[in-house]
């Protein structure tokens, strides 16, 4: 490129320099001025281009002057459509119905394993934005051999137990899952702006009513609003047709802010500071729950091409306030989770956790009010708890695979809590899914389910699943 600019430049002054010997010094120099100011607006153009094609913004370099501006070619815009200033993937590609990878944020906004091409972006005209609106279309046929508890998702921890359990065939078909997303992404001169909106309708159990998943921004490697804790690890969720997971799994969705620490080679540390709720049994009219503190979190991950590995810790100030005692206590819990490629094909995920207070921060559990309970005496009791879960993923041929996954969450025994309260919870799954076009996929997958409460009493159910699926994107 800087060739050919001194190349115009000589047949520039060729063209300008007279033929005749008598012209005056004055002319020379005027016509020396000229060309200086067409080599300016050129070595312009020149950093321009060079910029765009590299994929930073070119709004920083001076325009120049309307007579020398030239259409860019073809080429040149295709590349400038590219999504510019974003890190690079670093752990394997896979395929998950789900897709939790794609919401999840990632230090610098890089591409995830579900999606490491960034395909879909286009360019918001005159700007340095480039946005995205994604989300899929999904049915789920479903039938049951048993009371479930939960007809759309299947959630262990909500099995009927006992006079409630029995043999209830049930049939439903449901299209909550459905998602939309929209996502916007432009660097800047503080780091890559990345904006992500996405919404499901699970937000009733009797309708379909919009829920919001993710409302949040990030900026270089700081994030803000809602979405996923930075305690879980959205790349170790195994892939299932049902959309609950297992129960084992640590999995929330909080509004925080966190910051990420780059520490090179694909190691990052993050910090958190979430929004907190002490979920607690035992309250009466007369107590309530109190969150004086946010949950704090601190993770630790490693980023290789075989897969990784996260460990993530968390520390919570559980209480509660009544009229004749208050009291709190210091809750909280680890987990170890990754993923780890197996051959050229296959793919193990896993996730581990333990600790008091941290029901909230399950799949099972969120919700539950079984962080801590408030026994007879006024005493808060913080209750400890155990689980995890392993998953693989075996590709029959590009378009065939299949997940078998085993799960299993246990609350301790503990006698301020109901005789029908969750005690232990097992999982387990196996699907066949049939992806014949990047935007289409479907599957079968046969699920069972136990639930053991406090007192001892069991029940369990199996069900079978079908869906369809057709990605916006993909």
């Amino acid at each position: 490129m800087r060739l050919s600019v001194w190349m115009v430049m000589c047949a520039l002054c060729a063209a300008a320099m007279p033929a005749q010997a008598q012209d005056s010094a004055q002319a020379l120099r005027q016509d020396i001025q000229t060309l200086r100011r067409t080599l300016e607006s050129m070595e312009q153009r020149l950093q321009a281009l060079e910029q765009t094609e590299a994929g930073t913004p070119a709004a920083a370099v001076a325009s120049p002057p309307p007579a020398v501006v030239a259409t860019a070619p073809a080429s040149t815009l295709a590349r400038a459509a590219q999504v510019p200033g974003t890190g690079q993937a670093i752990l394997p590609p896979r395929d998950s119905v789900g897709d939790p990878s794609t919401a999840a944020s990632r230090p610098d906004s890089a591409a995830g394993p579900t999606d490491p091409e960034l395909k879909g972006f286009f360019a918001i005209p005159n700007t340095d934005t480039m946005i995205r609106i994604g989300g899929y279309a999904k049915l789920d046929a479903i039938a049951d051999a048993r009371a479930s508890g939960d007809e759309d998702q299947f959630i262990t921890s909500t099995i009927p137990v006992g006079g409630d359990h029995r043999d209830m065939r049930n049939l439903n078909l449901h299209a909550k899952q459905t998602r939309f997303s929209f996502e916007a992404r432009r660097p800047t001169t503080r780091g890559n702006l990345r904006f992500y909106l996405e919404n499901d309708f699970f937000g009733s159990s009797d309708g379909y009513e919009f829920r919001l998943r993710h409302a949040y921004g990030q900026l270089g490697n700081t994030y803000a609003g809602y979405g996923y804790s930075s305690f879980m690890d959205a790349d170790s969720l195994p892939d299932t047709l049902d959309f609950a997971g297992p129960g084992g799994a640590g999995y929330l969705l909080v509004a925080g802010i966190h910051h990420t620490f780059a520490m090179g080679k694909g190691n990052t540390l993050t910090i958190a500071a979430e929004d907190p709720d002490s979920e607690l049994a035992g309250t009466t009219d007369d107590t309530r729950a109190e969150s004086r503190l946010p949950d704090v979190t601190l993770t630790a991950r490693m980023e290789r091409d075989w897969g990784h590995l996260q460990l993530g810790a968390v520390a919570r100030s559980i209480g509660y306030d009544g009229i004749d005692r208050d009291e709190r206590k210091l809750g909280g819990g680890v987990q170890l989770s990754g993923s780890a490629s197996v051959g050229e094909q296959d793919l193990l995920l896993f996730g581990v956790l333990g600790g008091k207070g941290l029901s909230r921060y399950t799949a099972d559990l969120t919700g539950s009010g079984l962080d801590a309970a408030i026994a007879l005496d006024g005493r808060l009791r913080m209750l400890s708890l155990a689980g995890g879960f392993v998953g693989y993923t075996h590709y029959w041929s590009p378009m065939w695979r299949s997940n078998l996954v085993l799960g299993q969450l246990t609350l301790g025994r503990d006698d301020a809590l109901a005789a029908d309260a969750f005690r232990q919870s097992r999982y387990g799954v196996l699907n066949l899914i049939w992806s014949p076009a990047p935007s289409w996929t479907m599957g079968m997958e046969l699920l069972y389910g136990q639930l053991e409460q406090q007192d001892g009493q069991r029940a369990d159910t199996m069900r079978l699943q079908g869906s369809l699926q057709y990605n916006f994107i993909k």
